[in-house]
């Protein structure tokens, strides 16, 4: 397995914090409410995907001359209702600082109407999509598409860097879904049986089972079409970067992932970040950050300063 560390590695911390906040109390880690509850950063346009009120996503347009690679950003929050869009707006907007067009999708989430299989996939692979109605009036290079998910948003993103490779049978099935350069998991897991066997990690089984309608071996056939894991090999890079503190999705959550794609052949790396838990690679003012950034955009072909 491809696994860097960068820096230091400290012992990791286990335990699990449905609520998304950091189980180092005490510590100078940021938590959930260090990043929930920071005031919104308006996009340059809000364009809707579907005809569901959750069914939208935050376009911000760099300066300097087009055309403009794009970030696809799914966010987190354990998929439920409660948790919107609005925690990544910093995130989106340092990468549009640096010359990447950013996409920041909010989909249908556990708890709101209509929510349940299949709605949050077909809901990110949709607006995903829609970025080809964007690209013409924003001059956006659809050739240079990242998607970026963090914590329960980051499965939902590496498994869309997959969804060609969803059987025929499947109401997830899109063979001409848009083709990415790369697929980022921030403080992510990509095995969704994995995931629900490690019933004490991450979000614990509610809201996964909500989402999917039942364990796995109720339905084995939508884990089947849903995990990332599952989708191996699709011929798209991954970069899964987790805090060597996180005790909600910690850094073995990520290697079952990054070993099966390297099994499968797929160019896939861990990178371990120290000094930093579950929200500091989503958090520009952090030292995690300049790692991450690095990171994407390589992976749209801009080389950082």
């Amino acid at each position: 397995m491809a696994v860097l560390v960068i820096g230091t590695v400290l012992a990791v911390a286990c335990g699990d914090s449905p609520t998304g906040e950091s189980g180092d109390s005490g510590s100078d880690y940021l938590t959930g409410q260090d990043v929930l509850f920071l005031a919104p950063l308006e996009p340059d346009v809000v364009s809707f995907y579907g005809p569901g009120s959750q069914e939208f996503g935050h376009l911000r347009i760099p300066e300097g001359p087009p055309p403009y690679p794009v970030v696809v950003v799914v966010h987190g929050g354990c998929w439920v209702w409660s948790v919107s869009l609005r925690y990544m707006d910093r995130f989106a907007q340092a990468l549009t600082d640096r010359g990447v067009a950013t996409w920041s999708l909010e989909y249908t989430r556990v708890g709101s109407p209509g929510s349940g299989w299949p709605r949050p996939f077909l809901d990110v692979g949709e607006g995903i999509d829609h970025l080809a109605e964007l690209a013409p009036e924003y001059d956006l290079d659809l050739s240079r598409v990242v998607v970026a998910g963090h914590s329960a948003g980051g499965l939902l993103a590496l498994w869309s860097a997959g969804r060609r490779e969803v059987s025929p049978e499947s109401p997830l099935y899109d063979p001409q879904a848009l083709r990415m350069v790369g697929a980022v998991g921030l403080g992510a897991a990509g095995d969704l049986d994995a995931l629900w066997r490690q019933q004490g990690l991450g979000c614990g089984p509610f809201p996964l089972e909500e989402m999917m309608g039942g364990p796995p071996h109720d339905c084995p056939e939508r884990y089947a079409a849903a995990s990332p894991a599952a989708l191996l090999p699709t011929g798209v890079p991954y970069r899964l970067m987790t805090g060597v503190r996180d005790d909600i999705f910690p850094p073995f959550a990520a290697e079952e992932f990054v070993f099966q794609a390297n099994r499968a052949g797929e160019d896939a790396v861990l990178k371990i970040l120290p000094d930093a838990a579950h929200y500091e690679p989503i958090a520009p003012w952090t030292e995690a950050w300049p790692e991450v950034e690095r990171t994407i955009l390589e992976l749209v072909g801009m080389a950082p300063e």
